[in-house]
């Protein structure tokens, strides 16, 4: 599978929401990721589509 993976520090600063909100919206299924390591990974054309949502209820 070749996706483009995000740090934890990309989708704060792209979603404009804490490091723990972020972490919250994994654990809730909101946002999925995988563990690097002991990172957090998250798919880059899910949060695009996160915050194309999150802008239009916005």
């Amino acid at each position: 599978m070749n996706e483009n993976l995000l740090t934890l520090d990309e989708v704060c600063k792209m979603l404009d929401k804490t490091p723990a909100t972020i972490k919250r919206f994994a654990r809730e299924n909101l946002l999925s990721s995988v563990q690097e390591g002991n990172e957090l990974k998250f798919n880059e054309a899910e949060v695009k589509r996160y915050l194309s949502f999150s802008q239009r209820l916005g």
